[in-house]
């Protein structure tokens, strides 16, 4: 897996794990965060999910960073829909930048971004990056996050299945994985956990009998 499949995926509008409402995870958790409202949320792998527009009608700055082009532009053009606002596209020392007031989403490989890059941030929610990376590029992405943001505390969502039902992505991010991921330096807490199979039909049409999903606080220790 590499940067073309998910540009393929996005240019073919093959994009599932998109919602078109803020994911109930972060709608019913983020208030447990230890941040303080008007904080700069960093989002990896944003796509274009409504999640920032939730973040900023709350009041918190956002830093989303996504590979998609076409991704970005969707989400510039709702947040300039949503705030009657103009977002400011440029291209800057090789990264495309989408800036209005409060806002920056950055598009580029995540790998090579830095944290002078992203800027300071005072907190991170992944719902659908880590989940989306094989195994490998989870341990790399892990680190690579740790380093930028330097150990904020993050809401997490992940998901846990026989990944012989399903080769993914979504793939299955089981706590083991995630504490083998962030527990040298975070504390995690299970902020939730439960069954989604009966909820998730594309899913269970692929041959996946059980899919649980868990909510993670995680906060340096």
């Amino acid at each position: 897996m590499d940067t073309e499949f998910w540009k393929e995926r996005w240019g073919k509008d093959e994009t599932g794990f998109h919602l078109d409402k803020p994911n109930p995870a972060l709608v019913n958790h983020w208030h447990t965060m230890p941040v303080d409202l008007g904080t700069r949320v960093l989002v990896p792998l944003c796509g274009k999910s409504v999640d920032i527009i939730w973040f900023l009608k709350e009041g918190y700055q956002v830093v989303g960073a996504e590979l998609s082009e076409k991704a970005l532009d969707a989400l510039a053009y709702d947040i300039e829909g949503e705030f009657g606002l103009a977002v400011d596209k440029q291209e800057v020392d090789g990264l495309i930048l989408y800036r209005a007031a409060g806002i920056l989403l950055i598009c580029g490989d995540w790998f090579a971004l830095t944290a002078r890059d992203i800027g300071p941030v005072d907190a991170v929610y992944d719902r659908a990056a880590l989940v989306a990376l094989p195994p490998q590029m989870r341990v790399d992405y892990s680190q690579h996050l740790l380093n930028i943001s330097r150990n904020a505390p993050q809401l997490l969502v992940s998901f846990a299945y026989d990944q012989n039902q399903m080769s993914g992505p979504p793939f299955s991010v089981p706590e083991d994985e995630v504490i083998a991921h962030y527990g040298s330096l975070m504390h995690a807490d299970v902020l939730d956990d439960r069954e989604l199979i009966d909820h998730e039909p594309r899913f269970r049409e692929r041959g996946v009998t059980s899919m649980r999903q868990a909510v993670y606080r995680l906060t340096p220790r």
